[in-house]
């Protein structure tokens, strides 16, 4: 088995450029109907949007494994073998155990280049060999300690049907095998995320039920001299991952912007994700002022800052038609001032985007649900996909178009077509993709409950059939959402072609009664645009 492994990037303002992810988190008893719900977005511009499948296998003993870096596919090394691995889907296995992750880099001299497990490898080894989230992390730090961590340092959320987890760990440098990491276990009533920076504090060692750590967290820290205090002062987040301006206004404020929906308390932490690091951090995790619902999680991973004064529809970036999007690089300088650009939770370079809901009352294969999406989450859909499928959907499967080749059966290439017509004249074309999209994922939470008790009735008499009808569903229900975009593309084009608008009736282009478009709408720009241009060329596009 050959494990090949796409590229995620980091945020620019972090560690180097590219790697930047999003996980938000809700506990059991923060959510309505008591599903635990993680979320996560794989952005990056060298990243193709499709659904990783590994069916369940057993292994003649002996077998060994392949291990490439997920980012690069630069083979690392082999490890032995489990004798019998789970049937995976995405970032979710068969008993509903989820693993999402988002990259803070921290110190570079801790990243072990001779290590041969990296963290994207490390994902999806262990939901082939783990069932609950406690298991994971053992299997994860067991793996690191034995052959080695490559990468540098990771968050991960680690959920199964009852409880959520968020470790995180960074190597121990070259020539110094394995990791020092700290597991934290997110309260049931809490919601918690991080987004490129570790958000970690300080550790409660003596809470065994809801914290794990490395032995070394604390004493490896003194040693390399970042930490000299006691061990109740010690911070693994400003040991391993020190707080910079990028770390903050990149980062963590992507976190901010989620909780502050939920607790209005929030925004006395504004300075501090603004970029300053001598103020208080934010907790870990907080109690929501009400429970979160998937599609709630959904409209967060939908986030432009929309109602602070981070919001991305504001300010000049935002063109003529108020689009929330900034075109790399983040930093740019000005007559020797360095300025930045927002970086919000939903950004054009994701690859994939997903929201995992996992319900204990359930059997696993019904169970679970991968909310899954391809490309920018403001504008895709979150089609379900049961964690007990036997394959992926043809429009999310691997091989449909890659980033060199198109495909109009590829869902990724579809969204991404729609997206980058949208970008030319968001504040319109926006109100003609909500809608779809809003059609498309009412209609899922409204068929759910209907697909969940067939699957369930199926499951008693006969579990593979079940799983077959699950498979049917998500993937018809997927490959569906997809050709639906692409006719969504094709409405676009034709009603906003060369800068003008048609003219629409009762659902139709209006005509002019001779076989042509009504005289179409020509918008032109907003006030706020013409002062601008006027402010810099008014003189000479001046009527005389």
């Amino acid at each position: 088995m050959k494990v090949l492994l796409p590229a995620l990037a980091l945020a620019a303002a972090l560690v180097a450029p590219g790697e930047a992810c999003t996980d938000f988190i809700v506990g059991k008893k923060a959510s309505v109907d008591g599903s635990v719900i993680i979320s996560y977005a794989a952005d990056s511009y060298n990243l193709y949007g499709e659904l990783y499948h590994w069916p369940a296998a057993t292994w003649p003993k002996g077998t060994m494994l392949d291990i490439n870096e997920w980012d690069t596919g630069k083979p690392l090394g082999q490890i032995p073998q489990v004798e019998r691995t789970y049937s995976v889907i995405g970032n979710m296995n068969e008993h509903q155990l989820a693993i999402t992750e988002s990259t803070f880099g921290g110190r570079r001299e801790l990243r072990d280049t001779t290590g041969i497990m990296d963290y994207g490898s490390l994902i999806y080894v262990t939901l082939q060999r783990a069932k609950t989230a406690r298991e994971a992390i053992k299997v994860m730090t067991d793996l690191v300690a034995e052959y080695g961590y490559y990468s540098g340092g990771e968050s991960f959320s680690i959920a199964d049907k009852n409880e959520v987890w968020v470790m995180e760990m960074i190597g121990k440098g070259s020539g110094n095998k394995g990791a020092v990491w700290v597991a934290i276990r997110i309260p049931d009533d809490c919601i918690s995320g991080h987004a490129n920076q570790a958000r970690i504090q300080q550790i409660p060692f003596d809470d065994k039920e809801n914290c794990m750590y490395a032995p070394d967290v604390v004493s490896f820290a003194r040693e390399k001299g970042y930490f000299s205090g006691s061990d109740e002062e010690f911070s693994f987040a400003k040991a391993y991952c020190p707080y910079d301006f990028g770390g903050l206004r990149a980062c963590d404020a992507r976190v901010w912007s989620f909780f502050r929906k939920f607790d209005p308390s929030m925004d006395q932490y504004t300075d501090f994700i603004k970029g300053d690091p001598t103020k208080e951090p934010m907790p870990l995790y907080i109690k929501s002022n009400r429970k979160l619902s998937v599609r709630d999680v959904q409209a967060c991973m939908r986030d432009h800052y929309e109602g602070t004064d981070l919001d991305m529809t504001k300010d000049p970036g935002a063109g003529p038609f108020k689009a929330p999007y900034r075109w790399r690089p983040l930093s740019y300088e000005v007559d020797g001032v360095e300025y930045t650009n927002e970086r919000p939770v939903s950004t054009q370079q994701t690859g994939f985007v997903l929201v995992a809901q996992l319900r204990d009352w359930l059997v696993d294969p019904v169970g679970g649900i991968l909310w899954f999406g391809v490309d920018d989450a403001n504008m895709t859909v979150f089609n379900p996909i049961y964690c007990g499928v036997l394959a992926a959907p043809e429009s999310y499967r691997a091989g449909n178009g890659s980033l060199m080749e198109f495909s109009w059966t590829s869902a990724f290439w579809m969204h991404n077509w729609v997206a980058n017509m949208a970008y030319s004249k968001y504040e319109y074309m926006i109100e003609d993709i909500r809608p779809v999209q809003q059609e498309l994922e009412t209609r899922y939470e409204e068929m759910t409950p209907a697909i969940d008790k067939a699957a369930t009735d199926l499951y008693q008499a006969d579990p593979e059939e079940a799983r077959r009808f699950l498979t049917w569903y998500s993937s018809t229900t997927a490959d569906a959402s997809t050709a639906r975009w692409k006719q969504l593309g094709e409405y676009l084009l034709v009603k906003y072609i060369d800068g003008c608008i048609k003219r629409e009736e009762n659902g139709r282009f209006k005509d002019n009664g001779y076989g042509l478009s009504a005289s179409p709408i020509s918008p032109g720009y907003g006030e706020q645009f013409y002062r601008a241009i006027v402010k810099e060329a008014g003189d000479r596009l001046k009527v005389k």
